[in-house]
Parts: C-alpha cells; structure tokens; sequence
C-alpha cells in the first residue's frame, strides 16, 4: 500500500504533509504535490494533515489515475523536503470540483 495525491490538491497545495513525512516523498508540480509510491512506506501520518482531504490510501477504489499521475510526476518532478507557503488563494479553491480538467499543470515546481 501507498498514499496518493488527488485532484483536490490542485491550486491548493496546502503542504502541511511535507513538513511531516518521515522519507521525503513529496515532489513539487506548478500546482500540486504528488507522492512517490515506491519511496513512500505507508505510515499514513500525511493523510490527515492535508486541509484538502487530497491524500488517500491506494486501497480506495477508483484511483487508478492517481496512482499513474503520482508515479509519473515523482520521477519528474523536483523533490520537496520542508514546507513552503501554500498559494494565496489556495481556500478559494479548496472545495472546487472537476480541478484537474481546469487546472492541472504538468509543469513541475521549484522544490527545495
């Protein structure tokens, strides 16, 4: 089992999860965070750190596509290791549905 980052980080990118994961897991895209799977070791302590609710085990069902994205953008995207301020609109769009469709941005982030 693995964490992975949804859509519903999307535009917000809160961070809260950074400052906590014991192994540095989190990569940085223009708009969103995603997960390694194969660095993360299932400790769960990001999950209920994330305002967005964006973090879930990959034992739900339906999340197939976050599980690629996750894989595909933590081998391009730059690593994240400490928290950073989260956008300054990141509440407006915190409960907006359809975010990936609208938002989503290959580009990657800063990182540290």
């Amino acid at each position: 089992m693995t964490y992975v980052v949804t859509d519903a980080c999307i535009r917000c990118k809160y961070m809260d999860c950074v400052e906590v994961c014991p192994v540095d897991c989190f990569y940085e895209g223009e708009n969103m965070l995603v997960i390694n799977p194969s660095e993360c070791i299932d400790c769960g302590v990001c999950e209920p750190e994330c305002p967005a609710e964006a973090i879930l085990p990959d034992t739900e069902s339906g999340l197939e596509q976050w599980m690629e994205l996750n894989a595909k953008y933590s081998a391009e995207w730059p690593n994240l290791t400490s928290k950073k301020d989260s956008p300054e609109d990141a509440d407006e769009f915190k409960s907006v549905d359809g975010k990936f469709e609208k938002f989503f941005s290959p580009e990657p982030g800063e990182g540290d």
